[in-house]
């Protein structure tokens, strides 16, 4: 079960997941509580553990600056969280990283259609109407687990200690991506991983 902790944006935050150990940390380049520039994220990329594979998530940016950004910052995967379809996809994966493709979940055709999307990978997240994730709601693991979709996926939305064996156990993600779960106040909380952390290593 792989492991994406988001929403990286200070030096504390590095320190954690060193400390910890997913295999994924995630920088949000798009506008959110948790945005960074390309500049910060360089630094703080700088700090992480070779082993860690960073993340950028980009909504909608446009391909020259998502190219930019990825000659600024070390990123082993493009998230795209937006509007973004098959012939962006296919031009994000001619720079040579992998892309994970976030949908959005209201009904089973919302997984389907992504899945024609080309994307290294899907990452299925709770709806809302006006934001592109970030929102802490749960997504319907009824209905994912229903879908059965044919492509690896992560889950994400509303994920933290206390739900996350239900989840898994539940839906059989191949991995799982938690940002305000594991914050206090919009921050990183050490202990919050560290319970997190703890939980996931039961599986």
């Amino acid at each position: 079960m792989k492991i994406k902790l988001c929403g990286m944006r200070r030096e504390e935050d590095i320190v954690f997941a060193n400390r910890y150990r997913p295999d994924y940390i995630g920088f949000v380049f798009a506008k959110s509580p948790r945005q960074v520039s390309p500049a910060q994220a360089a630094q703080l990329g700088r700090m992480l553990a070779p082993d860690i594979e960073a993340v950028g998530v980009f909504v909608n940016e446009p391909l020259s600056s998502l190219e930019k950004t990825m000659r600024e910052v070390p990123l082993h995967v493009i998230q795209l969280h937006g509007d973004e379809d098959a012939g962006y996809i296919g031009g994000v994966k001619k720079l040579g990283v992998s892309v994970w493709k976030a949908v959005r979940v209201r009904a089973e055709g919302d997984i389907r259609h992504a899945e024609t999307l080309g994307a290294d990978m899907l990452l299925i997240d709770a709806f809302s109407p006006d934001v592109y994730g970030g929102t802490g709601k749960t997504a319907d693991w009824s209905m994912i687990a229903r879908a059965q979709p044919a492509q690896p996926f992560f889950l994400a939305g509303g994920l933290h200690a206390g739900n996350i064996m239900e989840a898994v156990r539940r839906v059989e993600p191949f991995g799982v991506d938690i940002s305000g779960g594991i914050e206090t106040d919009g921050y990183k909380d050490e202990d919050k991983i560290k319970e997190l952390m703890g939980e996931m290593k039961r599986l």
